[in-house]
């Protein structure tokens, strides 16, 4: 049984990582940057195995050396620390965009990401070992898409930040990696990816319907990867490049639903 920490897991990829761990048996913190979104997390999730509760800012550093510090305190020790917090923008041109938003995102994204990496590191280097992963998204293989700039700016930085440090500690009891999900509908996809253009969304949504997987698709897999890597710098990723190419050939997945599936399930719990 191990203890797993998956930030940014009320809701969403983090939250479908946190249900599958426990379904393993395994103990799982959960987090979000309130306690009104962790704790209707927690009423849920409980019934499926041990679960700690923690709101947690991951921009802001002495709280996530809390969120360890909360983990290590109930269960003994943390196995596996998943940085999975995330924020997008809304859709725009870069010289449209509130600061403020920019300012959070590459806080939560790539701050975030390496104050919870630095807080991991120290506590795994002390207790001889453990699994850092970082999350992947659009931008992390370099490719850009007009409106998109500030989150895949973050995404493509975190892939350095995570190659980096693999490199750093190859030499350590401590597993770097990242995980890479591909496209799956959740409200950070869909809602940070919506032009204002019907033309554009029409068009950004045939192509996730081809490439996009629900959450309950990709996360047992990712959450199974996970557990078994012992590869320092091991990029686990659900869409590979082969995949996505078949998948544009495929006849059947020109006739799938996924973004549309999403959009009357998330109007229906609103």
């Amino acid at each position: 049984m191990q203890t797993i920490v998956v930030t940014g897991s009320t809701r969403g990829i983090g939250r479908g990582l946190a249900m599958e761990f426990l379904k393993r048996g395994h103990r799982v913190v959960v987090t979000g940057r309130s306690a009104a979104s962790v704790d209707p997390a927690v009423a849920e999730l409980s019934g499926l195995g041990d679960v700690l509760g923690r709101p947690c800012d991951v921009s802001d550093l002495a709280a996530c050396q809390a969120l360890w510090d909360a983990a290590v305190a109930k269960f003994g020790r943390v196995d596996v620390w998943i940085n999975n917090a995330a924020l997008a923008p809304d859709f725009g041109l870069f010289a449209d965009l509130d600061g403020a938003q920019i300012a959070a995102t590459v806080g939560a994204n790539l701050t975030g990401t390496m104050y919870g990496t630095q807080v991991a590191l120290k506590g795994m280097l002390a207790q001889g070992g453990g699994k850092i992963y970082t999350f992947e998204g659009f931008g992390s293989n370099g490719m850009t898409n007009p409106g998109l700039a500030v989150y895949g700016t973050t995404k493509s930085a975190i892939r350095y930040f995570t190659d980096a440090l693999a490199k750093e500690y190859e030499e350590s009891p401590v597993l770097i990696g990242s995980l890479s999900p591909g496209m799956v509908p959740t409200d950070l996809l869909i809602y940070s990816s919506r032009s204002d253009d019907p033309k554009q969304w029409e068009k950004s949504k045939r192509v996730m319907n081809i490439l996009g997987d629900k959450v309950e698709t990709v996360t047992p897999w990712l959450a199974e990867q996970a557990l078994a890597n012992e590869k320092q710098g091991a990029r686990i990723e659900w869409l590979t490049k082969g995949k996505a190419m078949r998948r544009f050939l495929l006849p059947g997945y020109k006739n799938r639903h996924i973004v549309e599936d999403y959009e009357k399930e998330y109007e229906a719990k609103s």
